[in-house]
């Protein structure tokens, strides 16, 4: 206490200038509206940078959920949109469209939303790590997509993390087919440009048009029909010349690629479940005749 009263006395007129200043702005903007308004304005300015300074920080820090949340509408909304696509077609009276497009894209698939931690472009054999893994539901083989395409094939998981195979790699093979026209082929990179890939061994009696999509064949086990892959901007010819070779330009932004979705196989795992019992049934009655 006794500190406290020698500082107070040593420093007493100090404390006592302070006393008046308070007193005289106090006066001062209680008594002059010119001054009143100015403090007031700057004070709101103040107060309004701390608001903005707050927004902005907590818009920060929710940034990673509104992405993946947005990631998922995206999935989905290109599907649906794809749906669309198919019933106005089907009123069009277009039989084959109308069977491929019996299956619609993602229904009954749960997607699980991850971001991207690692992603090269540049290598021969790129990989993609994201942070979800076995702790999230995710094994190896599921299928990976973005918002507007497909990613890759998930090759190895950890508790908390997965590596994925992605489109641009020489070890990507991933069954595609025309949209529209039922003509189905191998997507492969060449390991040139991170936003173009290959459909190989299109047949040659093939009928289609430069611009039309190509989506997932839903012959593999990994994706369902109908995600889009991108769009056919070049024709070639296969190097042995019996079938053509399209240069596709990518849906996928690869080099900027953040949120992705990896795809709940559940229903393609029962589906080859059911597969594999019929084919055991029939080798069994095969072998018992």
């Amino acid at each position: 206490m006794r500190n406290l009263l020698d500082f107070i006395r040593t420093y007493s007129h100090w404390f006592v200038c302070l006393l008046l200043e308070v007193i005289g702005l106090t006066l001062l903007f209680q008594h002059n509206s010119y001054q009143s308004a100015a403090w007031a304005s700057s004070a709101n300015a103040v107060v309004a940078s701390v608001y903005d300074m707050e927004s902005r920080l907590h818009q920060y820090f929710h940034m990673q959920a509104l992405n993946e949340e947005l990631t998922l509408r995206n999935a989905y909304l290109e599907h649906e949109v794809q749906q669309l696509y198919d019933k106005l077609d089907e009123q069009k009276g277009d039989s084959l469209y109308r069977a491929l497009s019996a299956s619609s894209v993602l229904q009954g698939y749960k997607l699980i939303p991850a971001k991207v931690v690692h992603n090269s472009v540049s290598e021969r054999d790129n990989f993609i790590t994201i942070d979800r893994g076995e702790a999230d539901g995710i094994h190896r083989d599921m299928g990976v997509i973005s918002g507007k395409g497909i990613v890759g094939i998930v090759y190895l998981t950890s508790a908390h993390y997965s590596v994925v195979i992605p489109v641009l790699s020489s070890k990507s093979n991933i069954s595609c087919a025309i949209q529209r026209r039922g003509y189905f082929g191998t997507l492969r990179w060449d390991g040139t440009a991170s936003n173009m890939a290959y459909v190989d061994d299109i047949p040659r009696h093939a009928h289609f048009h430069l611009y039309e999509r190509v989506v997932t064949s839903g012959y593999s086990s990994v994706f369902p029909p109908g995600i889009g892959v991108g769009k056919i901007t070049h024709v070639l010819n296969s190097p042995d010349g019996l079938s053509y070779r399209l240069q596709v330009q990518l849906y996928t932004d690869f080099a900027r690629l953040r949120d992705v979705c990896v795809i709940d196989d559940a229903p393609m795992r029962e589906r080859l479940d059911v597969l594999r019992a019929a084919q055991d049934s029939l080798r069994n009655t095969t072998t018992t005749q």
